[in-house]
């Protein structure tokens, strides 16, 4: 087996001194490519193998020198600073390289943003036509030396080979929304980083919302001296350190230069977002003349849709007019999307003024009205070569967009019938169905999961999304130009949120983005992910380990013990356990068949890939004389049948936040089959949190309360069964945080096995009631 031994170094009088030495090794077996995405095609060789050792020589080649010199230098940094290896630039000729750049325009690759990497006894080339496609085969060549099992500073074999690659999709694409909550430019900075690293090329900066405008427009300074702060309401008033504190927030136009420059660098395209004529309260806050009712609303402080629109005027539109100005002299992108959705036209219909416009143009509904306003903002772009972004909710009333829109597909359902319809109308479409590619969605039904939206939106959904429509044909599937991840931060208050969201499923949508269909494969997929979560782990990305994280399910065994089955949400990797109260390691003992433990006893288990990393941190169960008389409320189901969101509750002095599973509007739980023979008292842990749930109000469930304060009542069989507990809310109203409420059982005859109902009463607007835990005991 060939190597490259780049550590030693030959002084010589007569000859230049060399990094580069040849022997032959009959051991180990060749290394393994563990790649992601999966590249479009891989030739390994079958034997042979470079190594890379710290000193290892880099050289660049070929033309546009500058920044091909700088793709490499930041390729040897990450290298250095995830596996430990110090490599040298070259700095002479002399010096014969063991890794090289190339970009040659006449390069037989295909695509500007392909590349081809060759690993053979000369060493480790990579060849680009272009600087974005050396960028790109850098980042290969990084997973190649960070393959499964690799160990810090240690010199690691490549096999060889060769990787011909290039992207499936054009737009490759992360939201961020900045205008819910505020993310500091170094965190944008290090996501765009990370993103690059994972082949996405699009970043589309959500900057205004009604919750907060983000982008300082010089000539509309109130957008921002007004616009850029709200009230902290709710855990909002955490991140001020007090309710009297605004949330605060903007992006000058030197921060937006410099996100701009920075993405650029690493092949991103920022692409801004300025969202109308839905999502604008924060604008009208600023310039009440932009609204329909004259009136200054304050910047929203709840989440959902807000009816406060734009006034679709011509005053309006030169006032848009005037921000995409000042936008497109900020983002040099073709692309610029101006939103489009969620307009709620409530105001429009009230008022006079506004039908009396929609009649004058002769127009029949306000969805035409607003196709109308969307088409003259559009126009302004398309004037100024730009082509206009916008999302798919015109196309589901049954309205037009403007025919050079790129449609953003958010609505999956109905077998992507909205995304079909925008294809066949002419659109180039990007694919972001929310049921699998919103990462705002939480994970995972784990009691620890973090806060999010439902439905779950698990790794396998979005590695499975359909990204063409069906009934597409070849040609209508050609205007799919790509895949798009949402980060929406309602519920993300956090830039470690924002992480943990976004992380691992980025990977799979990366996947859909990149490789070519033919590489579809999910086992492959979990295959190559451990080493990608070292390889996260290493660049210091808080990733989510809900995928991999042991599930315990317990059930009554004989003479008091427990039977526990264990699994994990994608059945891959090996679950390890202990008893004795030590942390699971790769050496402890393996699941296999479920377990019988004693009353009394701590179960700790973690999942470990075959090469012993640790995919999911060690969860523990409990097991005594409480575990099958309590429930968390991520265990129970709600009374709508509906997925539950999961909330955040107030931060703890000690502990991880608590996160509750709640079915806003509709303070219900339900327990199926619950054990309530011999059943004396009942403990529950909850919490007031405050409503900002906007357009949930009208759904609100509104019941009977006994006390003034309200109760948490118990009824055994039904929601309309015995009452068999009332807990009253009184102290707990005033309580910060979690409160622990307890009451007596009366338990029903033939108590037995019985379902149980545990609901609220009183109006959840005027505080939604949250349950952390419940516990029955005798």
């Amino acid at each position: 087996m060939s190597r490259i031994a780049t550590a030693t170094f030959f002084r010589c009088v007569t000859i230049a001194c060399f990094a580069i030495t040849g022997a032959v090794d009959a051991a180990p077996a060749v290394p393994t490519w563990s790649l992601l995405p999966q590249p479009a095609k891989v030739s390994p060789a079958g034997s042979g193998a470079v190594e890379i050792a710290d000193g290892a020589v880099v050289s660049v080649r070929g033309v546009e020198r500058q920044q091909l010199q700088s793709i490499a230098q930041r390729f040897a940094q990450r290298v250095a600073d995830t596996n430990g290896l110090n490599l040298r630039m070259a700095t002479t000729s002399a010096a014969r390289p063991a890794i090289t750049f190339e970009v040659n325009p006449n390069a037989d690759i295909t695509d500007d943003a392909g590349y081809r990497i060759t690993v053979n006894n000369d060493g480790i080339l990579v060849t680009a036509r272009t600087p974005r496609g050396a960028f790109y085969g850098s980042v290969t060549l990084w997973q190649l030396l960070t393959p499964p099992g690799w160990a810090h500073g240690a010199p690691v074999e490549v096999a060889d080979g060769v990787i011909d690659d290039h992207p499936r999709f054009a737009w490759r694409a992360l939201l961020l929304d900045s205008g819910r909550h505020y993310q500091s430019v170094a965190d944008i900075k290090k996501l765009i980083d990370w993103m690059s690293l994972n082949k996405l090329n699009v970043l589309l900066w959500h900057v205004t919302e009604d919750q907060g405008w983000r982008l300082e427009i010089p000539k509309y300074p109130e957008l921002t001296k007004v616009g850029a702060c709200r009230k902290a309401v709710g855990l909002d008033s955490e991140l001020t350190g007090s309710t009297d504190l605004p949330y605060c927030g903007f992006y000058t136009e030197a921060d937006a230069r410099d996100i701009v420059r920075y993405a650029a660098e690493r092949y991103v395209d920022v692409v801004p977002e300025i969202d109308l004529p839905g999502h604008s309260q924060a604008a009208i806050a600023a310039y009440p003349s932009l609204g329909v009712t004259g009136k200054r609303p304050s910047v929203w402080t709840e989440w959902g849709v807000s009816p406060w629109l734009l006034k679709p005027d011509e005053k309006t539109l030169q006032f848009v007019d005037d921000v995409l100005d000042e936008v497109m002299q900020l983002f040099p992108s073709r692309y610029i999307s101006i939103g489009g959705d969620e307009a709620d036209k409530q105001q429009w219909n009230a008022s006079p003024e506004v039908r009396a416009q929609m009649h004058k143009l002769g127009l029949s509904n306000m969805d035409q009205l607003q196709s109308w306003f969307t088409n003259q903002v559009a126009a302004h772009l398309i004037q100024h070569g730009r082509t206009p972004v916008g999302w798919d909710d015109e196309l589901v009333a049954g309205a037009t967009l403007p025919a050079s829109e790129v449609v953003m597909s958010w609505h999956g359902n109905d077998n992507e019938r909205v995304a079909l319809a925008a294809i066949k109308q002419g659109h180039d479409v990007v694919m972001t169905p929310q049921e699998s590619l919103y990462f705002d969605h939480y994970q995972s039904d784990l009691p620890d999961e973090w806060a999010g939206p439902p439905p779950a939106a698990t790794l396998r959904q979005a590695y499975d999304t359909v990204v063409i429509p069906n009934g597409a044909s070849a040609i209508e599937a050609q205007r799919i130009i790509g895949v798009q991840g949402g980060l929406w931060t309602e519920q993300m208050p956090t830039f470690a949120h924002d992480q943990h969201a976004v992380f691992p499923r980025i990977a799979a949508m990366s996947e859909l983005g990149w490789s070519p269909p033919s590489a579809h494969d999910w086992n492959g997929f979990l295959q190559r992910m451990p080493a990608e979560l070292a390889r996260y782990r290493a660049l210091g990305i808080d990733y989510a380990d809900s995928a991999f994280a042991p599930v315990f399910h317990v059930t009554a065994a004989a003479h008091g013990a427990f039977q526990i089955e264990l699994s994990n949400q994608v059945a891959f990797g090996t679950i390890r356990y202990t008893t004795d109260g030590s942390e699971p390691t790769n050496q402890s003992t393996p699941y296999g068949r479920s377990l019988t433990l004693p009353i009394n006893a701590i179960l700790r288990a973690a999942t470990f890939a075959p090469d012993g990393f640790e995919l999911a941190a060690p969860r523990v169960q409990v097991l005594d004389e409480t575990t099958l008389l309590s429930r968390e409320s991520s265990a129970l189901a709600t009374c709508s049948n509906q997925p539950s969101s999961r909330l955040d509750g107030s931060r703890s002095a000690q502990g991880p936040r608590p996160v509750y599973s709640v079915d806003i509007g509709n303070a219900c739980w339900l327990w199926p089959q619950a054990p309530l023979d011999g059943i004396k008292h009942v403990q529950m842990t909850v919490e007031h949190v405050t409503w900002r749930f906007g357009d949930e109000a009208a759904n609100a469930v509104v019941r009977h309360k006994t006390s003034a304060a309200g109760e948490f009542e118990i009824h055994a069989d039904s929601c309309t069964g015995p009452l068999i507990a009332s807990l009253p809310l009184e102290r707990a109203m005033q309580a910060k945080g979690q409160m622990q409420l307890e009451a007596n059982v009366a338990t029903p005859a033939g108590a037995g096995v019985r379902n149980v109902c545990v609901f609220v009463t009183g109006d959840p607007r005027d505080g939604q009631w949250a349950l952390a835990r419940m516990a029955f005991s005798k």
